[in-house]
């Protein structure tokens, strides 16, 4: 298995271990490679000064693994990524589930003094779901099971890596760019407006959204995605809950049920087709 572990941090009873965080791209992000040490800047719940694009690994018990990965972008406003409420709280749940986490720390196109534009963080998720499908085998992952998972601004940026995908003039630099980048499903959590297609097409990912209806900033992108899916037929499942604003995250931290509740509809959904089934 690639690299050593660097942390065996206990997530919740049986969940992984955390891998060491692996570089996007061996030599930094192709045309700012003179960035790539300059340190990433913590806060208590976010990080910001993401000049290395990386993905940390969170793998199941191999007694439980299904074979399912979720290649997960945290929100953060384009500003800062939200690691750990939009990050390791994922592993937190979903790795008791038998599904791998592989955690993406894009480039912040919105941070004060940001070099890097919107392209970049489209970019750095491309390449996040390349690298997870061509190191599939290592995780005992199934290569045909891979979802993206955006918040909030990370779901914007996993509708650009969708709906745009990889594009003619991103740069090349080895086998892992010429691997598939189209997830094989998706989960949308309150993504915002940015990058929603003006139509879905017919060979778009399945779909599972959540929201809730008061958050005024983006529980209308879901709305206007419900119907899009509905005429290009591609699967989709939208939970808009009553109440609760932006950012209710993985529910660990609210005291509404819904909320508390709603990654085991997202584990439903996961079930019901097929995705959690060994192959």
């Amino acid at each position: 298995m690639k690299g050593l572990l660097l942390a065996a941090a206990l997530l919740a009873p049986g969940a992984a271990l955390a891998q060491q965080q692996i570089p996007l791209w061996p030599n930094g992000a192709p045309g700012f490679e003179s960035r790539k040490d300059i340190p990433e800047v913590p806060g208590d719940y976010w990080l910001r000064s993401i000049n290395n694009p990386s993905v940390t690994v969170y793998l199941p018990p191999k007694e439980i693994a299904t074979g399912a990965a979720l290649v997960v972008l945290p929100g953060g406003g384009h500003r800062i990524l939200v690691i750990r409420s939009e990050g390791t709280d994922v592993a937190k749940v979903m790795n008791p589930a038998g599904v791998a986490v592989f955690i993406v720390k894009y480039r912040l196109f919105r941070e004060e003094g940001s070099p890097y534009t919107i392209e970049h963080a489209r970019q750095d998720a491309v390449r996040g779901v390349r690298w997870v499908r061509a190191h599939a085998a290592e995780y005992g992952v199934d290569p045909k099971r891979i979802g993206l998972m955006g918040f909030s601004a990370g779901g914007e940026t996993a509708n650009l890596e969708i709906y745009e995908g990889a594009k003619a003039g991103d740069p090349k630099i080895d086998a892992i760019d010429n691997v598939s980048a189209r997830p094989d499903f998706q989960v949308l959590v309150y993504p915002g407006p940015l990058g929603v297609p003006d139509k879905v097409p017919a060979d778009a990912p399945p779909a599972f959204m959540v929201a809730a209806n008061d958050d005024e900033c983006c529980s209308a992108p879901l709305v206007d995605l419900l119907p899009k899916f509905r005429a290009a037929k591609v699967p989709v499942e939208l939970h808009l809950f009553q109440a609760g604003g932006h950012a209710f995250n993985m529910g660990l931290r609210k005291e509404q049920a819904s909320f508390k509740h709603w990654p085991n509809l997202l584990i439903d959904w996961l079930n019901d087709n097929g995705w959690m089934k060994p192959r």
